[in-house]
C-alpha cells in the first residue's frame, strides 16, 4: 500500500509516495516565493502553494503510478483567510515566522489572554480586517485546511488536531473550538474548520486520478517525529532553518496550553479515533540558517557542504564562540532581544575557526533544547534523533554527540517529515500499526561521545557564560514575553 504524501514547508513544496516499507520515492519539489514586504513581515502566496503542490501531487503519480491514500504535512500556523464563494484567497498567506501581530498580542495581554504573534489567531484576525469582505463569506485555513480544500474541490474544511494545537484557538481537552475567544477576534464559528484526527478518512481528493482518500493531516514537526518512528517515547530535532525537538510524553493532557518553565510547550503529535497523543517541544530559532549566512552574507563560503571540511582543519576554534540568535533565544532562554555574537576573536581567527564557531554553537544549541525537554521526564533520553539539512554535516553531527554525552542517530531519509506523514496515512488506512512504524527505523548511522565527561561538563559551562554575554542586546525586545 501507497500514500501519496504533499509536504508544503516554509521555502518549498515536495510530493512524494511512501510505501508501507517505509520507502520514499518519486520525489517531486520546487520552491516557494517567500517575501518580507518589512523587518518582521513573512508572506506566502497562498494561490501559488496550491498550484505548485496540485502540479507536484500529479506529476508524483504520473511518474510513479496509482496513491491509495493521501496524507498532507505543512508548516505548521501559516495562516490563509480566503473567500469560500471563489475559493480566493484575500491576502498573502501569512508565514508562521510574522510578527506584524505582536503589538496585537500585547493588548490581548493586557486582557488576560495570552497568544504569541507566530500562532494562527492573531494572523487570521489581521487578515480578515484588512479584507473588506463581509465575514459570513470567509474561512481561515492553515496550509493543511487549504491544500485538503483544494484536493477535494471544495468539499472538505478540516483541520487535524495537531495543527489546531497551536493556533491558540483550541479549548485544551481538543474536541472544540474556543468561540469566545474566536469572537473576541471577531472570527465567527463559521470561519472555522472541522476538527479531525490526524489519522482518519477526512475527504477524498477528487482533483487527482482515482479520487483516493484523504487519511492524513498533520504538521511538519510531529510529522518528522513519526518519520523517524518514534511512535510511543523519545525524542528527535530537526536541523533545518531553525531547529525544532519535539519529543513524545503519552496520552495525559497538559494542565495549561501555555509555555512550561522549561522554555518548551506542550504540543499534539497525532490523534486517533478522539485519542490524542501528547508531546513537549522546544524551539531555537536560527541553525541551518547561520550556515547560509556565512555563504550568503559574510562570503567565506562558497558551498554550505565546504563546512565540515574546513571545520576540521583546525584543531579547535580556538577560542571563538558564536552564538546563534539571529532572532533572538527560543528555547529554554526566550529572549526576543538577544541577538547572534561572535566572541573570543583575535588576529588570528581565520575562516575555519568562524565556521568551526558557528557549527558548535548550532550544537550547544541542539544540547540546550535537550536538557530543557529532559526537565519533563523521569529519566535522561537514551539517544537522539536527528533529520534536517544540517544532518549532512559529519562535523556537526559528531560535536553534536559529543556536547550531549550520548549517541545521535541521523534519520536515512533527512527529510523525515515526508516519510512521517505518509506512515501516519497508512497506519489510518489499516496498513500499519505503530510497532511497524517503530520496526521500519534504519538510522543512516549513529554518532557516538568521544569526549569524557570532565570535558564536556567544562564546554557546557563556557557555554552557558557566553549566552549570558549575548542576551538582551536590545533591553526593550528582552522585556516582552509571550
Amino acid at each position: 500500500m501507497r500514500a501519496l504524501t504533499i509536504d508544503v514547508g516554509t521555502s518549498s513544496v515536495r510530493a512524494a509516495l511512501v510505501s508501507d516499507d517505509g520507502n520514499v520515492s518519486h520525489v517531486t519539489q520546487r520552491p516557494l516565493t517567500l517575501r518580507s514586504p518589512s523587518p518582521g513581515e513573512v508572506e506566502l502566496d497562498a494561490a501559488e502553494i496550491a498550484s505548485v503542490a496540485l502540479e507536484l501531487a500529479h506529476a508524483t503519480l504520473r511518474d510513479g503510478g496509482r496513491a491509495d491514500v493521501v496524507a498532507i504535512t505543512n508548516q505548521r500556523a501559516t495562516t490563509i483567510v480566503f473567500d469560500h464563494r471563489s475559493g480566493q484567497p484575500v491576502g498573502p498567506a501569512l508565514g508562521w515566522q510574522d510578527l506584524r501581530t505582536v503589538f496585537d498580542c500585547l493588548i490581548l495581554q493586557g486582557e488576560g489572554i495570552r497568544l504569541a504573534p507566530n500562532q494562527t489567531a492573531t494572523k487570521a484576525a489581521w487578515l480578515v480586517k484588512q479584507s473588506g469582505v463581509a465575514p459570513e463569506h470567509l474561512r481561515v485555513a492553515t496550509i493543511e485546511t487549504w491544500i485538503a480544500w483544494h484536493l477535494s474541490r471544495g468539499e472538505s474544511f478540516v483541520t487535524d488536531r495537531s495543527n489546531a494545537s497551536v493556533t491558540g484557538l483550541v479549548h485544551r481537552d481538543l474536541a472544540s473550538w474556543d468561540l469566545a475567544l474566536a469572537e473576541r477576534l471577531d472570527l465567527p464559528s463559521t470561519m472555522l474548520a472541522t476538527l479531525v484526527d490526524t489519522m482518519g478518512t477526512c475527504g477524498r481528493a477528487v482533483a487527482l486520478d482515482g479520487a483516493p482518500p484523504i487519511v492524513g493531516l498533520v504538521g511538519d514537526q510531529p510529522a518528522s517525529l513519526f518519520g523517524q518512528s518514534l511512535v510511543n517515547a523519545g525524542a528527535k530535532i530537526t536541523f533545518g532553518t531553525g531547529a525544532m525537538l519535539d519529543m513524545v510524553s503519552g496520552e495525559a493532557s497538559p494542565a495549561t496550553m501555555t509555555r512550561f518553565d522549561s522554555g518548551c510547550f506542550p504540543t499534539v503529535m497525532r490523534s486517533r479515533d478522539g485519542v490524542v497523543t501528547w508531546g513537549v517541544e522546544a524551539i531555537d530559532f536560527s541553525a541551518g540558517s547561520c550556515v547560509q549566512w556565512l555563504r550568503d552574507e559574510l562570503q567565506i563560503l562558497d558551498d554550505v557542504n565546504d563546512t565540515s571540511a574546513l571545520a576540521t582543519s583546525v584543531p579547535s576554534a580556538d577560542g571563538v564562540f558564536f552564538v546563534p540568535a539571529f532572532n533572538g533565544l527560543g528555547t529554554p532562554q526566550w529572549d526576543f532581544g538577544a541577538r547572534g555574537a561572535f566572541f573570543g576573536l583575535t588576529r588570528g581567527s581565520s575562516r575555519a575557526h568562524l565556521v568551526r564557531a558557528v557549527l558548535d554553537g548550532v550544537a550547544q544549541r541542539g544540547v540546550d533544547l535537550v536538557e530543557a525537554a529532559e526537565t519533563h521526564l523521569p529519566a535522561p533520553l537514551a539517544e537522539l534523533r536527528v533529520d534536517g539539512g544540517m544532518t549532512a554535516n559529519p562535523y556537526f553531527v559528531q560535536r553534536l554527540a559529543d556536547l550531549l554525552g550520548r549517541p545521535v542517530a541521523v534519520s536515512a531519509e533527512r527529510e523525515a517529515t515526508t516519510r512521517g506523514a505518509g506512515l501516519m496515512a497508512l497506519v489510518g488506512a489499516g496498513a500499519l500499526d505503530g510497532a511497524d512504524v517503530e520496526a521500519l527505523w534504519r538510522p543512516r548511522y549513529v554518532a557516538e561521545a568521544t569526549i569524557g565527561d570532565d570535558e564536556r561538563h567544562a564546554q557546557r559551562a563556557q557555554w552557558a557564560r557566553v549566552v549570558e554575554r549575548a542576551a538582551a542586546t536590545i533591553p526593550e525586545l528582552s522585556a516582552i514575553s509571550f
